[in-house]
């Protein structure tokens, strides 16, 4: 069971744009701008001459070192429900007692969060997983439904 893409919230990594399309897409883009000669830098408007090096290097970071998720360092170190997940010891949210409670407002853009968290209760954990995979491979990503910031 591939509990380190479970994040301590009820948010499965594999369905995070970060972790499955942003890599995928980042390289795409550095492939094309290599084709065109850019990857040597870009010289046709000098106010991108200075900020194009770093352009790249956040590029080459996008294509090659996807988010790791919450598990292994990635996000907020300091996110509240990551640190009440684990004095609670709990693996996610949906397996707490007290699930849901307010702290996950913090999640509010993400539609899903409460539903699937309410499916993983149902099924458990290996069957809400096994149904997280299955949606990753249809090619849903929480992007397509999250709400816009604001």
């Amino acid at each position: 069971m591939p509990i380190d893409e479970v994040c301590y919230c009820g948010l499965y990594c594999g369905l995070c744009a970060a972790r499955r399309r942003i890599p995928q897409r980042a390289a795409q883009l550095q492939e094309v701008l290599r084709r065109e000669g850019y990857d040597r830098g870009y010289f046709d408007l000098p106010d991108l001459q200075q900020v194009f090096p770093v352009f790249w290097k956040g590029l080459e970071l996008l294509a090659t070192r996807p988010c790791p998720g919450c598990r292994a360092g990635g996000g907020n170190p300091d996110c509240a429900i990551r640190v009440c997940a684990r004095e609670r010891h709990v693996a996610s949210c949906p397996l707490c007692s007290d699930y849901p409670c307010a702290k996950l407002e913090l999640l509010k853009n993400y539609p899903c969060v409460l539903s699937d968290g309410e499916r993983c209760k149902k099924i458990g954990l290996e069957e809400w997983i096994e149904e997280q995979e299955a949606r990753a491979l249809s090619g849903f990503s929480y992007s397509d439904i999250r709400h816009p910031a604001g």
